[in-house]
């Protein structure tokens, strides 16, 4: 049998375990991806091979949190992408202004970045008050990370630049305190946001959102996942509520059929008509 035959084998049994035993179905993910952080797992859990991890994770659930951390994609940063963000503070918050409470649902937040970027916009448009974001990922490390809401400061300047791209009325400084290389988040910010564990594959919708955010998250997936997982966070949408994918996302046609493009360059789509 060839090496490249026993290493699929090796990567069957060990999402085989992920799954029956932790109950992580990774086998929609798209296969290219998943084995390339598959073979990053060896290093990251002090293991010589992908075989000796099978029998770690099935007796050892301890290391769960760490192999999740290793397979989840958590790259992410400060207004990234900024034109999207001033896409939504352009054609999204005016609208969802009218609204007395706005539930937002930010799926596969990673570190948080982009959740404490959608306060700051928030923020900016007088909204704040009245709005809670609901950051959710798989990794519990990089929960961790976002609900402390500390960063490297050697991205300030990067990030500063993104802020004001995404039509940032004022400083970036002005939602950090700054010391010790490091910068963090201001509370007021902080206290807007609930950062929770959630499964997209496996677990059910998480609130009813105004706006739900996934973006760069179905890349990894394969096309059935995709449409399983969109079909998940439109069902969380109310009527007229709004869903912003990455740039390499595309809805599929059965979906798209059920959304108004808002801002295409920003693949920013809307659920329905709006209510009356």
């Amino acid at each position: 049998m060839r090496k490249a035959e026993i290493e699929a084998i090796e990567i069957d049994l060990l999402l085989e375990v992920l799954a029956r035993r932790h109950g992580y179905d990774f086998t929609g993910y798209a296969r290219a991806s998943l084995k390339r952080r598959i073979a990053a797992l060896p290093d990251a859990l002090g293991c010589a091979s992908v075989a000796e991890i099978i029998p770690k994770l099935l007796y050892q659930p301890e290391l769960l949190p760490q192999a999740l951390s290793t397979l989840a994609v958590s790259v992410t940063e400060m207004f990234r992408d900024p034109e999207v963000f001033l896409a939504l503070r352009q054609h999204v918050l005016p609208l969802l202004a009218s609204y007395p409470r706005i539930n937002v649902w930010h799926a596969g937040c990673a570190t948080g970045e982009e959740a404490y970027s959608l306060a700051i916009l928030f923020a900016e448009e007088g909204l704040l008050p009245r709005v809670q974001i609901y950051a959710t990922d798989i990794s519990d490390a990089a929960l961790a990370q976002a609900e402390e809401g500390v960063y490297a400061d050697r991205w300030l300047d990067d990030y500063a630049r993104n802020y004001q791209k995404a039509g940032g009325t004022g400083s970036f400084a002005d939602y950090t305190a700054r010391g010790y290389g490091f910068f963090k988040i201001n509370d007021a910010l902080k206290s807007k946001i609930l950062f929770v564990h959630h499964n997209l594959v496996s677990d059910a919708a998480f609130c009813e959102a105004h706006l739900v955010m996934c973006r760069n998250v179905l890349i990894y997936f394969n096309r059935e996942l995709q449409e399983r997982v969109l079909t998940l966070l439109s069902g969380s949408l109310v009527r007229g509520g709004y869903l912003c994918l990455g740039p390499r996302e595309e809805l599929p046609l059965a979906a798209a059929r059920r959304f108004k493009t808002v801002d295409a360059a920003a693949h920013l789509y809307r659920l329905g008509e709006a209510p009356p």
